[in-house]
């Protein structure tokens, strides 16, 4: 039995000693190369910022809702200084011409002459950027812009009288290039209605949609 398993292990050896070279070594790894190459580009684009001037000056149009008078085109311009990137201020004047009330178009009767119906105000508001973002029209160009709250106080001239007026709104500002913007403004214009005018006194909400041109110098 012994003589038996001595015999197998000698033909074990012999055979382990007559493989080819190839058999006897493990095969070398070949070093994979990526499928994919990315070739990732990176993406230059022409942003508008606003000027080193902190002066704009916006001319505007849009239309006026003056309440118990209809609505009204109204143009105007303002005068704004930024103070800081999140902060501005800004005087406005706008013009507008009432209609006629329910009550005038059912009788026939006129309560204000032409010259009363003329609408003029004044104000200066304090606005503050909340949501600076970006627009991206093109692959190659980005515009900034915001969105800012704004508030204050001025006078409306208005049925023969000087009314204390508030005025709050919010408003979106896309700088087209470095000096140059376009504006959209929703603002509401509060002031008092006396019983001369609609028959009772009142506090009316006057609200105003605009779009504009500023300039930054």
């Amino acid at each position: 039995m012994a003589s038996r398993f001595r015999s197998l292990l000698l033909m074990a050896l012999a055979l382990g000693s007559a493989l080819p070279a190839w058999a006897a070594e493990p095969p070398e790894e070949k070093a994979l190369s990526p499928i994919i190459e990315p070739e990732v580009k990176r993406r230059e684009f022409h942003e508008a910022r606003i000027d080193t001037e902190n002066f704009e000056v916006t001319v505007f149009a849009g239309m006026l809702g003056i309440e118990d008078f209809g609505s009204s085109p109204v143009y105007g311009a303002r005068l704004g200084y930024h103070v800081a990137e999140w902060l501005f201020v800004e005087g406005s004047l706008g013009m507008a011409t009432a209609g006629k009330t329910s009550y005038e178009a059912i009788t026939g009767a006129n309560t204000l002459s032409d010259e009363e119906r003329e609408l003029i105000y004044y104000n200066a508001a304090v606005g503050f950027n909340l949501l600076p973002g970006e627009v991206f029209p093109t692959r190659h160009t980005t515009y900034n812009s915001d969105l800012y709250l704004i508030g204050g106080v001025g006078s409306t001239q208005f049925a023969g009288a000087d009314r204390f007026t508030f005025n709050i709104g919010l408003g979106y500002r896309l700088l087209f290039t470095d000096s140059f913007a376009l504006r959209i403004d929703f603002r509401d214009h509060i002031f008092n209605m006396d019983a001369d005018v609609l028959g009772q006194d009142k506090t009316t909400q006057n609200l105003e949609l605009t779009v504009g041109l500023g300039f930054f110098f």
